[in-house]
């Protein structure tokens, strides 16, 4: 085999993402690439320092395909999948994110090699959106290995080769190969397998990888190619992320404070008379999904939030539920001193559609401070906006035509 044809090779595949694909060949030239050792490293890998590769397995790749090998490390690097595991199991973590990320470059026009891992229902969705989807008994494996975690030594399902391999060879031997040598090369010049990344280094990429993102992205969408899946990807990571508790408590917190008013002047000192704010009751609807999708655990954890946000601003809750029609039992009404919970029973599991909640709003003359809406929004909306403000809290991908959305995750 020809090591300086695998080099070729490897260069001119970056080159042409480069050219044709901006955006990614900007990420893939932030991965030096390096020859490693078979043993550890059957198909390609990363630390999310480097791009390691098996010779054999490039030179068995068209160029098309070695492209999606580097693009597909990279993008493993800029999603910061190497900090985001937490405590999830790995091997299935893994598996989430070859399949967040394969059809992402898929939709680039890149040819996946044989193996990868592609599922069409995990279109659009994130790693941590497709992990609690994932049969725990699935054995399937990502193609490359993620050598940036901890437990990625062989016998840990880290490549399919790997496993395969593991059956002939003890994990005694792996351990002897990643000691061996100097500088991290084995007796042949090829890398030996990288430790983990600790917690510092973990962070420390984290930002380095989001900035690099950031500058990709930039680059990208001034020479204009950057749109599609890949554009909504970048727009999601790159916005500040707050968790929807804070959000939702955020807007509560809005609706109450009222406007100033002269009728309990303030008596604070002064030559001036000054106004005092006035805090009174808030009037808020919330509005349940219970089309089927929205699980009961769920619920009960959104109405515990609501709860626990409407004794600090001293909100009248009126709770509805729907699904194609309002439930029987709506409303329930909750003064500012009841608890506010899940009922016992609420029927529903049929279609969706939000118009009833409005169309009832609409003919109780009521004007709320706020109508908070739990669903999945895959349902029809009204045709016009409400002239009060409206919280989607959103569990799924789905938009939403108007109001401010608040991503359920």
């Amino acid at each position: 085999m020809d090591i300086e044809h695998i080099e070729t090779k490897l260069a001119a595949a970056r080159t042409k993402l480069i050219l044709g694909k901006p955006f990614l060949g900007a990420l893939v030239l932030r991965l030096p690439m390096e020859e490693a050792n078979e043993a550890w490293c059957p198909t390609t890998a990363t630390d999310a320092r480097k791009f390691y590769y098996n010779p054999e397995y490039i030179d068995r790749l068209t160029l098309d395909e070695t492209q999606f090998m580097l693009a597909h490390e990279a993008l493993h690097c800029a999603l910061s999948h190497f900090a985001r595991r937490q405590h999830r199991h790995k091997l299935h973590w893994d598996m989430a994110c070859d399949y967040a990320i394969n059809p992402l470059l898929i939709g680039e026009d890149l040819k996946p090699p044989p193996g990868s891992l592609i599922m069409p229902m995990f279109k659009d969705m994130t790693a941590e959106e497709i992990y609690p989807c994932l049969d725990e008994k699935d054995d399937d494996v990502p193609l490359d290995n993620h050598v940036y975690d901890k437990e990625n030594t062989k016998g840990s399902g880290s490549s399919k080769t790997e496993r395969d391999l593991s059956f002939s060879e003890p994990d005694t031997e792996i351990s002897k190969l990643g000691d061996s040598g100097q500088d991290g090369h084995d007796g042949s010049g090829a890398a030996a397998q990288p430790p983990p990344l600790s917690a510092e280094e973990q962070e420390t990429l984290n930002i380095q990888w989001q900035q690099r993102l950031a500058g990709a992205a930039q680059q990208a969408m001034q020479a204009g190619k950057l749109d599609g899946a890949m554009a909504r990807m970048v727009d999601h990571l790159l916005q500040p992320q707050l968790p929807w508790r804070v959000l939702l408590a955020h807007y509560m917190t809005a609706a109450a404070r009222d406007d100033f008013s002269y009728m309990r002047p303030s008596r604070r000192e002064g030559e001036f008379i000054l106004p005092s704010l006035r805090s009174n009751q808030v009037e808020l609807v919330v509005a349940l999904d219970t089309s089927g999708s929205i699980q009961e655990r769920e619920m009960g954890e959104f109405l515990a939030e609501i709860n626990a946000l409407k004794g600090q601003i001293r909100a009248r809750v009126t709770l509805l539920a729907c699904d194609s029609q309002l439930a029987e039992e709506s409303p329930w009404i909750y003064e500012t001193w009841d608890e506010f919970e899940l009922p016992e029973a609420i029927s529903g599991g049929g279609g969706t559609s939000f118009r009833p909640v409005f169309e009832w709003v609409n003919k109780q003359g009521l004007q709320p401070d706020l109508l908070v809406y739990f669903t999945d929004a895959e349902g029809a909306f009204p045709e016009h906006e409400p002239p009060y403000p409206v919280i989607w809290l959103v569990k799924g991908k789905e938009k939403t035509p108007w109001g401010q959305r608040i991503q359920l995750n």
